[in-house]
């Protein structure tokens, strides 16, 4: 069962909420693990229906919202990666829980990371899907491997504002991106992407111009400084995000342990996310 709600912010944003809670008995027959999605790019935040099952079977309860310019939540203009983490504070304070899991995949792994930095007495563990590093860093050719259209994209995100609104006004869908394993994943379980990004965009592009934006400017924080368990998953045959940024976040964060899937791409790696809720499960 999955309840809506909105929050007021102290700023007076609003953020729009999601709460889904396990069905029945879970293996372990204790108390539910409270895990924050973060969302990708475009999307809404829905907790991710492909995973319920799994979650069912390890007692995950799924938290998320809609990250600001998405669906129900106020465009905030100029955020960065860390800001999230302050948002995921509120939902969690909202909700009154003090400590969780967080789990986000593409767009929304770099957000699961600010958490990561920025919530250390709040997070249990961290798992960060087909996620970019950080814009510009030394030790890795930051577009190499990327297909056209995102390394277009993301250029002119470095270029302004400006420049990324008239991009993405006229690019089209490259299927190209998308590997025939990503594609086999799109007809299956993980059709549920197609849906999400659709809603994403259904409002206007704030959200993705803000997130494209926020990947290539300073993050806010360290991954260097990052204290709390990570777990990395990435797909070797990535298109969107190639499979260097998850190799150099591997060497940046203490202790983050990377799990590669050769044959994956940027989507069908979700199919590893299963396995990682007991991961996470441990360690809550």
């Amino acid at each position: 069962m999955t309840t809506e709600f909105d929050i007021r912010l102290t700023d007076g944003r609003t953020l729009h909420v999601y709460d889904h809670s396990p069905a029945g008995d879970t293996e372990r027959g204790a108390e539910p693990l409270p895990v924050l999605w973060h969302h990708g790019t475009p999307s809404i935040g829905l907790p991710p229906q492909p995973l319920f099952a799994a979650a069912r079977r390890h007692g995950i309860r799924w938290i998320s919202y809609d990250r600001p310019g998405y669906g129900g939540s106020t465009p905030a203009a100029g955020r960065d990666l860390a800001a999230a983490a302050a948002d995921t504070a509120a939902v969690a304070d909202a909700l009154g829980i003090t400590r969780f899991g967080v789990l986000g995949a593409s767009g929304g792994a770099n957000h699961a990371l600010a958490c990561a930095a920025l919530l250390p007495d709040r997070v249990a563990g961290v798992v960060s899907v087909a996620g970019l590093a950080p814009y510009g860093v030394p030790g890795l050719d930051w577009f190499a491997g990327m297909y056209p259209g995102g390394k277009a994209e993301l250029r002119a995100a470095v270029a302004d504002r400006a420049e990324l609104a008239a991009e993405l006004a006229s690019s089209d869908f490259d299927p190209e991106m998308f590997t025939p394993q990503d594609h086999a994943a799109l007809q299956g379980d993980w059709s549920w992407l197609g849906d999400v990004a659709q809603r994403g965009t259904a409002s206007g592009l704030d959200g993705i111009l803000d997130d494209d934006l926020a990947y290539v400017a300073p993050w806010g924080f360290d991954p260097g400084r990052i204290t709390v368990p990570v777990l990395l998953l990435h797909g070797g045959a990535d298109r969107v995000v190639p499979a260097g940024h998850g190799e150099w976040l591997a060497r940046a964060i203490p202790g983050a342990e990377l799990r590669r899937h050769p044959a994956d791409g940027h989507l069908s790696i979700l199919n590893a996310a299963a396995c990682a809720l007991s991961w996470l499960r441990i360690r809550g």
